[in-house]
């Protein structure tokens, strides 16, 4: 039996079918989950490397835009709508491919942590404007791509579809 953390101070167990304190049960939670937490793992780590040498290549002065968060968080959304159609509507996907791709190596290249930590950060004297503009216009564009990616995968699959059902003469 689960009890409420609001009213017992006991938080519910990550999967109601195994007893965390039961050392077999233990066992089965990582046989069951431990491919997909080394996916998560594998991914991520290469989602920031990424992430970091964008960061090398797009340096952001002190009060300057950061153009290296930003690129990362639009084209990590713009790949993730890519992503998410490709693997749910087009091809039946390895139950790998999303834990690696989009939580792993997404998750790990975009970083909206950062971008909030810029934000306040241009939250000062003279780089005010900055902050707004970084704010609304990454939330902005990164909507737009996530949008801009399903539509365009969805686009051309169609169109792919449509040419391959032509009749050959």
């Amino acid at each position: 039996m689960t009890r409420d953390p609001r009213t017992t101070g006991v938080a519910e167990p990550i999967d109601p079918d195994i007893d965390l304190h039961q050392p077999a049960q233990r066992d089965e939670l990582w046989r069951s989950h431990g491919a997909i937490l080394a996916a998560i793992s594998l991914g991520g780590g290469i989602g920031a490397l990424g992430r970091y040498g964008l960061a090398l290549l797009l340096p952001t002065p002190v009060g300057g835009f950061p153009w290296a968060t930003f690129t990362t968080n639009v084209a990590g959304c713009f790949v993730i709508g890519v992503l998410m159609v490709t693997i749910t509507d087009i091809l039946t996907a390895h139950p790998l491919v999303r834990p690696f791709l989009g939580v792993g190596v997404l998750g790990g290249f975009t970083t909206f942590s950062t971008y909030a930590n810029d934000t306040r950060a241009l939250l000062a004297p003279g780089a005010v404007t900055t902050a707004f503009v970084y704010l609304f216009a990454t939330l902005g564009c990164a909507l737009l791509a996530t949008l801009l990616g399903v539509w365009l995968t969805r686009t051309a699959y169609a169109a792919r579809t449509r040419r391959s059902r032509r009749p050959v003469a």
